[in-house]
């Protein structure tokens, strides 16, 4: 091998070697700033109000945007409740709220005063089963709810003078400009310790998941 192949032998070698070092730094780099971005918006994902499920410190924190009238959270419950219990204690479940439907508002204020009575995830369930009847685009019936709750053992005149409370107003509000800042324009929306979900899908959201365990 003569000299000047040797040279550019070698020059490609360092080309090559920068190129790998370049990406490996950049995407450190990026990890990094993802972090730092997910922790100055750690505020905006769980708020008190939230309801939660799974240990507090798993190392999954879940973050659920939806809506209890959206076709899509619907879809995702199942899924989502099965990850929960495939990968039990390393996930912590967060949901929040973001009324994009006529009736949405109506929906979780009951949701709310479910979970007074400690009925939350049943009633969740519930109304995500009858959803098409109740909360059909086309001709929705909302006041068909007030039928399900006690299938799930509510007390149904409590949840009625509960449900008008001024503060479940206020905890909507709040969700809905956390949502906006975090960038939500659709339901169901899922941040995994902090990241947005990168592909949206069930195969892609359990994939993301498992890259924290």
């Amino acid at each position: 091998m003569n000299k000047q192949k040797i040279i550019v032998l070698a020059t490609s070698i360092v080309v090559i070697i920068g190129f790998v070092a370049g990406t490996f730094f950049y995407n450190s780099s990026q990890d990094k700033k993802d972090e730092i971005a997910a922790k100055e918006k750690e505020s905006l994902f769980v708020r008190a109000h939230s309801p939660q499920m799974g240990p507090r410190n798993a190392p999954v924190q879940l973050v659920e945007f939806m809506d209890p009238e959206c076709e899509s959270c619907r879809m995702f419950h199942p899924f989502v409740k099965n990850l929960m219990k495939k990968y039990e204690g390393k996930i912590h479940l967060v949901v929040r709220y973001v009324p994009f439907h006529g009736n949405s508002k109506f929906a979780i204020a009951i949701l709310e005063s479910a979970k007074k009575q400690g009925k939350f995830w049943e009633t969740l369930e519930i109304l995500f089963k009858n959803q098409p009847a109740w909360g059909n685009h086309h001709n929705p019936s909302p006041e068909l709810i007030w039928n399900y709750l006690p299938m799930v053992g509510l007390d149904v005149d409590q949840v009625k003078k509960d449900y008008q409370d001024p503060a479940i107003a206020k905890l909507i509000e709040q969700d809905f400009a956390d949502a906006r800042e975090l960038g939500v324009r659709a339901t169901p929306t899922f941040f995994i310790n902090g990241k947005p979900l990168r592909d949206f899908g069930y195969k892609q959201l359990e994939d993301q998941i498992k890259e924290n365990f």
